[in-house]
């Protein structure tokens, strides 16, 4: 089928994605773009693949499956470590979505009785969250972080302020005891799989026995394409979070869209060993829909990429390795890591692999050649690897790279159905908006925001930036460029693009910063807060806030002139930073529950110290 491969891609772009072509072994479609300039200079892209027709609503997904393939699992969940697996046939699903749907009605839950869920991913959280919307009753699936941390409690109170729940669940009451206290659940049934507190709890069990009094069908017949299934919280890296209003049409048609681009879906069902969060669009919509709409195997990994979980997600990668697999680059970072001396399980995990997926940002570029050395050595060529870009409020994929293209970085072409504007500046960095059937109509009761997120045509606006490959070739695909909501000015009137030089500073300061703000709005030069890897300055002094080690300082001062030594102009070039004692305050609001910063948020709350950060006496500032 391919020649011999290589051991390494060769260095050239267009060599690699030719070397790609060539040693891939999965079916995929080619790029296909369809470009329209304006006389204003914006563009529009298109994909050149129709949009075919989708389900009605999610429930026709299970209804299909249980027909096709009644015995297949559906879910499967190791919920505690040492005990089996719990699996679930595409039969049983049905039935227990059926049963859970008919007790709900029988509450008298409805269109405006949201579901609040707030524990983490799991097969309850799952079976209640499709009976909902098999009956057209909205969920709200929240980070557990807003419950288990108190702290965050803060944003479990806006969201219940704003939603008035009917009905809350948790996996575990007593581990989620003191979140379920707060008066704004006063009168919600609380729903649990297994625990206890000082409210009365309904187990899972009981919903799981139905009720046959009510007209199932009639109430599952009503839900369609503009039925509201979920309520999807933004992460509030710039504000406090808005709810995203997530209907059937939006997830179902983005599936159609994703299965026009990546044939081999249907050749044979899919399986993934999953962490990804469904309180996000990522794992929630796009991951659980995927095998739900393909008749595929969703094993729920209760691990994460953090150095606590991560074991947990190896032995179930390792028991359960799937044929897709989905990460963001920090959880590709661990496992290449963990897997670089184990040849055998290499080959163990990536023998059956279709699809290596990265989102959420840039994989670097030696994490994707060692994925892809264990993919040859595994099976002799190479799974289609890829990435894609889209936001909560397009449900969410709106670009996906869906050819070998060798490399990393690139988040795709338009989807089919997908019309992506682009207005480009001087230097062809793009602004980005879409349209289109996956993208939604509003935010929950926030009518000036709504109307604010879409221009005069209806595109969404985004607030990402986006550059061509090759602004000759749209095929070639598009690459992220930072946030233009995070650009500022100089007091010069000169621009700052702080979210791509936001990436090339941490390139810079590797192994010094665990993330940096950029900063300098209406001041003379670029600026930078600097959150240090934990532990690397713990010898130093503190002085009000700001850290004076001078070793650490003396590295950072060398990284970054290292760095001024390639850029020109003062919009590129850090002259200034501090590096900062306090990490980002979870409970100032001032990072978000994907771990993300909320740069408004930390450099009101840290006033003080953006002043230092311009004080050239100040004797923790380093001058570059």
């Amino acid at each position: 089928m391919t020649a011999q491969p290589k051991e390494k891609a060769p260095a050239g772009v267009t060599e690699r994605a030719e070397w790609a072509r060539q040693h891939t072994l999965t079916r995929y479609v080619p790029h296909k773009v369809n470009r329209e300039v304006r006389p204003d200079g914006t563009i529009l892209l298109r994909s050149g693949y129709d949009l075919p027709p989708h389900a009605p609503n999610t429930g026709a997904w299970l209804h299909e499956w249980a027909e096709k393939a009644p015995y297949r699992v559906a879910v499967s969940e190791r919920p505690v470590e040492g005990v089996g697996w719990r699996n679930v046939t595409y039969a049983e699903l049905l039935d227990q979505v059926r049963a859970i749907a008919s007790s709900l009605l029988a509450r008298g839950l409805g269109p405006n009785d949201p579901i609040v869920i707030m524990s983490g991913n799991g097969l309850d959280h799952l079976l209640l969250s499709l009976a909902a919307q098999y009956i057209g009753v909205p969920v709200v699936p929240l980070a557990e972080q807003y419950s288990l941390i108190t702290e965050a409690h803060g944003r479990l109170v806006f969201v219940l302020d704003l939603v008035h729940p009917k009905m809350a669940f948790v996996d575990d009451a007593t581990r989620y005891a003191e979140a379920l206290a707060l008066p704004q659940l006063d009168g919600v049934e609380i729903v649990a799989s297994r625990g206890w507190t000082s409210r009365p709890v309904t187990l899972m069990a009981e919903l799981l026995k139905g009720d046959a009094r009510v007209d199932l069908e009639a109430a599952h017949a009503a839900v369609g394409p503009d039925t509201l299934a979920k309520i999807l919280f933004t992460s509030g890296s710039s504000a406090m979070p808005k709810g995203v209003l997530t209907t059937h049409r939006m997830m179902c048609v983005n599936q159609a869209q994703i299965a026009v681009v990546l044939p081999f879906l249907d050749d044979h069902a899919p399986r993934i060993t999953d962490w990804l969060p469904w309180n996000h669009v990522f794992g929630g919509s796009h991951n659980v829909n995927m095998m739900l709409a393909h008749g595929g195997t969703l094993t729920i990994d209760s691990g994460k990429p953090t150095g606590k979980d991560f074991a947990t997600t190896l032995k179930n990668r390792t028991d359960r390795p799937g044929t897709l697999a989905f990460n963001v680059p920090v959880g590709w970072v661990m496992m290449t890591e963990a897997l670089k001396d184990n040849p055998a399980l290499q080959r163990h995990i990536f023998k059956d692999q279709q699809l290596l997926f990265y989102a959420g940002a840039s994989l670097p570029q030696n994490v994707w050649d060692a994925l892809e050395s264990f993919c040859f050595e595994a099976r002799g060529g190479l799974p289609l690897m890829i990435s894609s870009w889209g936001l909560t409020e397009t449900a969410p994929a709106c670009l996906m790279v869906h050819e070998p293209i060798g490399r990393s970085g690139v988040i795709g072409v338009p989807l089919p159905g997908v019309t992506v504007k682009l207005i480009p500046d001087a230097d062809m960095r793009c602004e980005i908006r879409v349209k289109g059937p996956n993208v939604m109509e509003g935010y929950y009761n926030a009518p000036d925001k709504t109307a604010a997120a879409f221009d005069e045509e209806g595109f969404f606006i985004t607030g990402d930036a986006v550059r061509f490959v090759d602004v000759t070739d749209p095929d070639r695909g598009l690459v992220f460029d930072g946030r233009v909501s995070e650009d500022f000015k100089l007091e010069t009137g000169t621009w700052v693009q702080a979210g791509s030089l936001r990436m090339t500073v941490l390139t810079e300061l590797k192994g010094l910063a665990q993330d940096v703000v950029i900063c300098g709005h209406d001041r003379g030069e670029v600026g930078l807060f600097i959150f240090p890897v934990p532990g690397l300055a713990e010898d130093g002094e503190v002085t009000r806030g700001a850290i004076t080690d001078a070793h650490l300082m003396a590295r950072v001062e060398a990284a970054l002139r290292t760095m001024n030594t390639h850029v020109t102009g003062s919009a590129k070039r850090i002259t200034r930073a501090l590096i900062l004692a306090e990490p980002p305050s979870l409970k100032n609001h001032e990072i978000t529950d994907k771990g993300s910063l909320n740069i408004k948020k930390i450099l009101t709350h840290r006033a003080d110290l953006l002043e230092r950060l311009y004080d050239n006496e100040d004797p923790a500032l380093i001058r570059v």
